[in-house]
């Protein structure tokens, strides 16, 4: 599963981990999450999230 970053605090949602401060479960896709989940450091909507872009090896 594909991890999303925060454009505004660089928070990084990984669906292994979920969100236990939203009480998201581990194993919860971010396509899967509430459309009205927010990041749980800064508040930024899901909307505005974007893949997080593995580094080349």
């Amino acid at each position: 599963m594909e991890r999303y970053k925060c454009p505004v605090c660089s928070h990084i949602y990984d669906p292994a981990e979920g969100d236990p401060k939203s009480e998201i479960a581990p194993g919860t896709a971010f396509e899967d999450l509430p459309e009205d989940w927010k990041c749980p450091v800064c508040r930024t909507k899901k909307a505005k999230f974007q893949p997080e872009l593995s580094a080349a090896v």
